[in-house]
C-alpha cells in the first residue's frame, strides 16, 4: 500500500537540511563564477567557515560550531 502526504496537511521541515541545501548552492554559484578551481579559502568563506578559538591549527568549525 502506498503512503501519500495528506493534501493541504502539515509539513515538516528539516532546518539542518535545507540550510546544507542552501549553502551547496552557494558553494555551485561560486564554482561556476570563479575561474579553475576554487581555493581552500574561498570555498571557507562561501561555506562561513570561521577558525574556532581555543583548537589547534587546522580545526574548523562550520556553521552551528561543527566540523
Amino acid at each position: 500500500m502506498t503512503r501519500v502526504a495528506p493534501v493541504g496537511g502539515t509539513a515538516v521541515q528539516d532546518h539542518v537540511a535545507l540550510a546544507e541545501i542552501e549553502l551547496c548552492g552557494e558553494l555551485i554559484i561560486a564554482a561556476s563564477a570563479a575561474r579553475g578551481r576554487l581555493s581552500l579559502e574561498s570555498i571557507d568563506e562561501v561555506l562561513r567557515v570561521t577558525e574556532e578559538q581555543g583548537r589547534g591549527a587546522g580545526h574548523r568549525a562550520g556553521p552551528g560550531g561543527r566540523p
